[in-house]
């Protein structure tokens, strides 16, 4: 049985959420039941895709999907949490992320050993870009892991950039990737290109907004435990 019905329309829903999370007040209850949405149909695209990938032993789009798995649990769990504190959630995120950083490394070696460059079809950039994003997460993950958790601006900027990422790799697999089934009017490249580089403008507004006005708070959750929630930021 083919998993293309469930990952399709997971992707599209994840892209469609996404943006609308991305467009509305952070924090608010529009930003949090979109981004809800957006992580679960994410974490279903991305698995689904890593096995049809893997079927096909197609190692960029395992990849792909590894990275965003990675990247949507762990901005899901910077703002799941009190602001204090670690568990086995982020010791084993922290796992997933050092064997992507492993794999991107000798996926790229192997490719650039390879007699036309490349390895299940991609060159060594490919591997390099993924790999090297990855490992600022994974630096983020161990910093985290040494001050026992991580609060305030810190905290945000962690769910923002990774969520973005994520998004930004479920835009170009459908827009950029699968180019061939849009109407061929509008298959332009700079045309589908716009979608991911929107996701890629808007993270960095939101992260400079962020580090800037400080403008969002961290209200308490369910039982009094604080920053259980995103404040708005305007």
């Amino acid at each position: 049985m083919s998993l293309l019905p469930v990952h399709i329309p997971a992707g599209l829903i994840g892209i469609v959420t996404g943006f609308v999370a991305l467009a509305v007040t952070k924090g608010g209850s529009v930003h949090r039941k979109a981004g809800l949405v957006f992580t679960v149909a994410m974490l279903v695209m991305a698995c689904t895709g890593v096995v049809l990938a893997s079927i096909k032993l197609n190692g960029g789009n395992i990849m792909g999907g590894a990275v965003a798995i990675y990247m949507v649990t762990t901005a899901f769990l910077a703002v799941r949490r009190p602001p204090g504190g670690v568990d086995r959630k982020d010791v084993l995120a922290l796992v997933l992320g050092l064997a992507i950083v492993v794999a991107a490394v000798m996926f790229a070696t192997q490719a650039a050993q390879s007699p036309n460059g490349r390895r299940f079809g991609y060159s060594p950039a490919l591997y390099i870009v993924f790999g090297s994003i990855t490992s600022l997460g994974v630096l983020g993950d161990a910093r985290m892991l040494i001050a026992r958790g991580v609060h305030g601006t810190a905290k945000i900027a962690r769910h923002l950039w990774r969520m973005c990422f994520s998004m930004f790799i479920a835009t170009g697999s459908f827009f950029l990737g699968q180019s061939q089934v849009f109407p061929k009017p509008i298959r332009i490249l700079p045309l589908l290109a716009v979608p991911v580089v929107l996701v890629i403008a808007l993270m960095l507004f939101w992260l400079v907004r962020v580090r800037v006005t400080r403008r969002f708070h961290e209200p308490d959750g369910p039982a009094g435990l604080p920053g259980t929630a995103l404040g708005p930021i305007r």
